[in-house]
This record gives structure tokens, sequence and C-alpha cells, in this order.
């Protein structure tokens, strides 16, 4: 697909689908001015930073071309043409830290989750076994021999008894007024 330079490459993918460099400036609000520099490798003439990658971002977008193939041919075009400021390779770089930074904290948060997943799979486990080992136990009268009543838990029960009782007793001597 290379026939000649980025730029070359660039201006004959837009023409060939018949779009005006104007359509492109109204669109993505890019100065013609840039889009021409880009055009025609005048490097130099862009914004410079990480506003060149959002320039050639936008006009490939438009022009409907594959953004990671041409953003990477950029880089080598930009790279390869001297005209690339040291600025320009800082921003490059902070650029490549943030997206590993972000895949990462993107990682470290999917192992959270499934250490978290597993965890509480191991806890339904646990429950559902305490479950299915006291209702055998309760059926079969060994329950109780295994946690005897504590004597507050009787008290507490009596006392619950004693209070439902007397609820009882007074909605059934109160009617219910309609």
């Amino acid at each position: 697909m290379s026939m000649g330079s980025f730029g070359d490459d660039l201006r004959m993918e837009r023409l060939s689908r018949g779009i005006a460099l104007e359509q492109i400036t109204e669109i993505t609000k890019v100065s013609p001015r840039h889009l021409l520099a880009l055009e025609s490798n005048q490097f130099r003439s862009l914004p410079g930073g990480i506003l060149n990658k959002g320039i050639v971002r936008a006009y490939v977008n438009v022009v409907g071309l594959d953004e990671g193939d041409w953003m990477t041919r950029f880089q080598r075009a930009y790279v390869a043409s001297g005209q690339m400021l040291d600025d320009d390779q800082n921003w490059i770089e902070f650029a490549a830290n943030v997206g590993r930074s972000r895949l990462r904290r993107h990682e470290m948060r999917l192992l959270r989750l499934k250490w978290m997943g597993a965890a509480a799979l191991v806890m339904v486990v646990a429950f559902a076994a305490f479950l299915a080992v006291r209702y055998f136990g309760v059926r079969s009268g060994w329950w109780p021999s295994i946690l005897p009543a504590h004597p507050s838990i009787l008290s507490l029960r009596t006392w619950l008894g004693s209070v439902t009782t007397e609820i009882a007793g007074f909605i059934g001597n109160h009617p219910a007024q309609g």
C-alpha cells in the first residue's frame, strides 16, 4: 500500500474516496493548514505533542481508514522525518506509560474480582455444607447433643414467648376499628 510517503498515501486515500479537505476541516474542526501540513509531511508545522496524534486520528476516521494502522504509519514517518522535537518524544513516552499504567490497573481490578468471586464461592459452599449437616443432624437427632442450648438462649425464648402472648392478648381484647 505504500506508494510514496505517509502524506502522499494519506492524500491519495482521501482523493480516491472523493473527500475534499474542506469536508475534513468541517467535521474535525482541524485547521486546513494543519491538514495540508500532514499531507505534505511537514510535521514541524503541526501543533506538536499529543495534538499531532489527535489530528491524524480525526483525519483517518473521517476518511474511513484503519486507525491503528495509520497511527503506526504516522509514528514511523514522523520519527523517520527527523522533524520530531524532543518534546514530542516525551509526549509519546508519556502516552505509552499512561497506556501501560491503565492496563496494569485493569489487570489488578480483574485479579481482585477473581479472588473476591473465589472467596464468595468458598463461603457459599461452606454455608451450604453447614446447612446440610445441620439438616441431617436435626433429622437424625444428634444435632442438639453437639450444640446444647445455652441458658441465655433458653431465657430469651421464654421472654419472646411471653411477649408474643401479651401482644396476642392485647390484639384480641382490642378489635381493629375500621
